[in-house]
């Protein structure tokens, strides 16, 4: 029994420890608890007021993703005193009245510090206003419109992107593509209307156009859509950008593929407020949207917070996660960061205005001013941290939103094909250059890269104006005016166009309209006509049209087809001149100056040379200038007979001989050239003679030219105008007019028929010839112009055309420079050459000749003076022309040292001296010796 009652005490001794344990147990959780409490009732609330539409995909992502970071920042920030109380509204979206009327509630009945939202930018532009007079912050991370401007309004932050980002993204994938014209598609509300302006100027720095803007309602019904595709249908363009939002968005796409413009050709591209439209509602979207190419801002996948956030997101949740839903993530961080650093002024109820105006409940005055709204500002802009959405960090009052991803849609989803940075642009790589070579679908199940533009496909042909002539039918031939069929009308211009059509990588199919009225004749002038095309009367006109300045302010012109410039035709006259002084002019008159020049002075040279040493050039004056005239002229027939002994002489006359030939046979061609073929010389020269004439003038009706000569100086009243080239030549042979000043091909066909009788001159004036006209900004006029190269590069295709049309008849010489007979005549500047050797052979000859004079007599004891004098009186006439050499020195030397012989002193000198030419005998030198002492 003791033993029992031990373990009785022990048992109840266990349990009373026990027991104790536990209650200790409970008091610590207890007085846990009660901290705890403390600690929550010490935490001040903050106010948030938070505007947003629930019933749509973004309002109810976005307050999940809301709520999830409230939690997410009071669990990991438990020490802060402020914590963010948010107050929903949930309005409609597409009432701004709602959201304006839920925006009074917060701020006159709860006064909060701070309103996240309204969800689009129509509901923000009122709650801004608001914002600013009660000075409380209006964040939004949905409202994108650039006119919302956190510059202006100093409580509106943008936490979110700025639509304006968006348009360098748009139209950097235009300029990659090298698309011409865009046609942007939006939402007719502020969330359009004001990204549109950012869009078109981003669109025109890289070189493209907006040829048209469609802006489409919210309230737009399937009809109204139908009936605006349809026009966008009949446009060439065929690039298009979507800006609007996801309910609207849907329904323009499935409007879309029931008109048939989901097909190939097409280019759709879709800012990010429909991008991930294809993400939300999955295959109903991506059906009707295969092949778009769509821009969102980029979130890196190296982001853990972001990752973790997303399978957190995923279990929870099973919704598709937005970059909007990120955006409103981060926007409650950066709030609550904000918040916990403004001072507490006691309570955050508002400061009330004027006593009166309080009366009036509705008055919006009423309302006060918030007293933390202005450091509250001041702390959010300041705030930056690493969100899930990226670096949150604001700039002037709105995030930094710099990169962007490019997706297409694909099957049921979508497929990223690059990345576009401020640094790089459009890349297949985030931070490289690399070109993007491959886009994975296009509209149509097409690999190829859209053209961009496409002609009609409304069942029509493309209208082809051309002109109706009653003259000059090689370029324009219209058969029939009431004949439409394309094959009906001929012509060099119309055969050009048709297969330069041919040449496309595409077929056109068009047809031709004569510009006639009910009796066939032409409705007006060219430039009338072009103007169709500006009217949109025609899709372009084809035939002779020149390009010039005035019609290209209407039209856009392609490369021209036909050569240029303006010139004038006008009678020739024959200059052949058979008379008693032809012969003198195949040569020029400073030619027959300068021949005759040389004639005596190589005649000269050669007596100069000779006369010591040969008697044949000695004698009387006048018998030595006979003889030098004679021999030098009888060269021209090769028929001289006085012999030529020296070596120097024989060079000359050589070299002379040469030159004659040359001048001789050339004379000879000229002249023949003179005698026997037609000379013809234009009446006149240039428009500046035909000007000063004052004579009339003849053109072509219709035409751009009585503009042209007016500009030249002449008088309107004596300008003529003809149709065609029978009325020219009538005008031109019955003397009506002195000219006809017309475009270079229609003189050639002219000429062509009335060859001989008239010339072309010119050209006067330079223009760009013909071409073909389209309407402005036509994508077509490059493809055409690069078409027209093709065309005229190839010598075979346009030799037979222009010798089927134009050409044809190659014995017709046409005269297109003026050249008269007088380009017959030879002139100096062919012969100056060879004038230019025998002169310096010449020269050289006397120079050589006086030299060896000198050397023969170093040693005769004679001064180089006194031998440079003898050489000049060895020259003199008064000497018998048969006394030799050697008494013709001694005769001169005497001269020179003793003016008047011995009287009765004769000479001894054997008499063979007198026949010797060659070197001074013996005995002349002794007797030289004695007539110098």
């Amino acid at each position: 029994m003791k033993e029992l009652d031990e373990m009785e005490k022990h048992l109840i001794l266990f349990l009373f420890i026990l027991f104790s344990c536990l209650s200790i147990g409970q008091n610590k959780a207890y007085a846990r608890g009660a901290t705890s409490r403390k600690s929550r009732n010490t935490t001040s609330p903050f106010d948030v007021g938070v505007i947003l539409d629930t019933k749509t995909w973004i309002g109810n992502i976005s307050w999940r993703c809301m709520s999830m970071a409230m939690e997410d920042f009071y669990n990991s920030h438990s020490y802060f005193t402020k914590r963010l109380s948010l107050r929903l509204q949930d309005v409609n979206q597409d009432d701004p009245v709602d959201s304006a009327f839920a925006a009074v509630d917060f701020l006159k009945n709860v006064q909060v510090q701070a309103i996240i939202g309204p969800q689009t930018s129509t509901q923000a532009k009122f709650v801004i206003e608001l914002g600013n007079r009660s000075q409380v912050p209006i964040i939004s991370f949905t409202a994108k419109s650039p006119s919302l401007s956190t510059k202006q309004s100093p409580y509106f932050i943008r936490t979110g992107m700025n639509d304006a980002s968006q348009a360098r993204v748009l139209a950097s994938l235009v300029q990659t593509f090298r698309w011409r014209q865009v046609v942007p598609i939006y939402a007719d509300t502020e969330f359009g209307n004001g990204f549109i302006p950012n869009l078109i100027d981003a669109i025109v720095e890289v070189d493209a156009v907006v040829p048209y803007r469609s802006p489409i309602p919210l309230s737009a019904t399937d009809e109204d859509i139908s009936k605006e595709l349809e026009k966008l249908k009949n446009m060439q363009t065929r690039v298009f950008i979507i800006h609007m939002p996801h309910s609207l968005g849907l329904k323009f796409f499935l409007n879309a593929n029931k008109a048939g413009m989901m097909s190939k050709g097409y280019v759709w591209i879709t800012s990010y407020s429909l991008t991930d439209i294809v993400d939300i509602y999955r295959p109903s979207a991506a059906n009707v949207m295969q092949g778009v190419l769509g821009i969102k801002p980029y979130v890196s996948k190296n982001n853990s917070k972001f990752q973790d956030f997303k399978a957190r997101w995923r279990r929870r949740f099973k919704l598709p996660l937005t970059v909007f839903g990120l955006w409103a993530y981060d926007t409650v961080w950066s709030l609550a960061l904000a918040a916990e650093k403004v001072p507490t002024p006691g309570n955050y109820t508002f400061t009330k205005n004027n006593v009166e105006e309080m009366k009036y409940s509705a008055d919006l005055e009423s309302i006060g001013k918030s007293q933390t709204g202005l450091e509250l500002v001041q702390w959010i802009s300041k705030t930056t941290f690493d969100g899930v959405s990226g670096k949150f960090k604001l700039i002037e009052g709105q995030l930094e939103t710099s990169n962007f991803e490019i997706v297409n849609v694909v099957g049921n989803g979508t497929e990223r094909i690059g990345f576009w940075t401020p640094a790089h642009g459009f890349s297949k790589r985030l931070n490289s250059k690399v070109f993007v070579d491959k886009v994975s679908k296009w509209p149509g199940d097409s690999s190829d890269v859209p053209r961009g533009w496409e002609w009609p496909t409304n069942g029509k042909n493309l209208s082809i104006g051309i002109p109706v002539k009653p003259g000059f039918l090689e370029f324009v031939n219209v058969t029939n005016t009431s004949n439409l069929v394309s094959n009906k009308q001929k012509g060099y211009c119309i055969d050009i166009f048709d297969k330069v059509m041919d040449a496309l990588p595409y077929k056109v199919n068009y047809e031709y309209i004569p510009f006639a009225d009910e009796m066939g004749r032409m409705k007006g002038t060219y430039d009338d006509l072009v103007e169709q095309v500006y009217l949109k009367n025609f899709d372009a006109v084809v035939g002779d049209i020149t390009i010039v300045e005035d019609r290209s302010l209407y039209v856009d012109f392609t490369l021209p087809f036909t050569e240029s410039g303006v010139s004038m035709v006008v009678p020739v006259k024959d200059q052949n001149r058979k008379g008693a002084w032809t012969f003198s002019d195949p040569l020029s008159t400073p030619l027959w100056i300068v021949s005759g020049v040389f004639f005596i002075f190589t005649g000269f040279v050669v007596w100069f040379l000779e006369h010591r040493e040969n008697r044949e050039f000695r004698g009387p004056p006048g018998n030595e200038v006979g003889t030098v005239l004679y021999f030098i002229f009888s060269t021209l027939v090769f028929s001289h007979r006085e012999k030529i002994v020296t070596n120097l002489s024989r060079i000359v006359l050589i070299i002379w001989m040469f030159v004659v030939l040359i001048l001789q046979q050339s004379y000879t061609a000229s002249l023949s050239s003179m005698l026997t073929v037609q000379q013809l010389q234009p009446t006149l020269n240039d428009l500046q003679q035909l000007a000063l004439t004052k004579s009339k003038v003849g053109y072509l009706n219709a035409s751009f030219m009585p503009g042209l000569l007016k500009g030249l100086n002449i008088d309107e009243s004596r300008l003529i105008a003809y149709n065609s080239p029978d009325e020219y030549n009538e005008a031109l042979s019955n003397k009506t007019v002195a000219a006809i000043v017309d475009e270079t091909p229609y003189l050639k066909v002219f000429l062509r028929k009335h060859c001989g009788k008239y010339t072309m001159v010119g050209p006067t004036y330079n223009n760009d010839g013909f071409g073909f006209a389209f309407p402005i900004g036509s994508p077509m006029v490059a493809d055409v112009s690069r078409a027209i190269l093709k065309i005229t590069e190839n010598k075979e295709i346009m030799g037979s055309l222009e010798n089927h049309y134009l050409y044809e008849d190659e014995a017709c010489s046409v005269q297109e420079d003026g050249v008269s007979s007088s380009s017959s005549r030879i002139s100096i500047k062919s012969f100056w050459g060879l004038f230019l050797i025998i002169g310096v052979t010449s020269m050289l000859a006397l120079l050589i000749h006086s030299v060896m004079f000198i050397c023969e007599r170093w040693n005769s004891g004679l001064s180089l003076g006194q031998m440079l004098l003898l050489l000049i009186k060895f020259y003199k006439p008064d000497i018998p022309s048969n006394a030799p050499k050697g008494e013709q020195e001694m005769v001169t030397l005497s001269e020179m040292e003793s003016p008047a012989p011995p009287v009765g002193h004769e000479s001894v000198v054997e008499s063979e001296s007198y026949y010797d030419v060659g070197t001074p005998l013996k005995d002349e030198e002794t007797h030289l010796g004695y007539a110098s002492t």
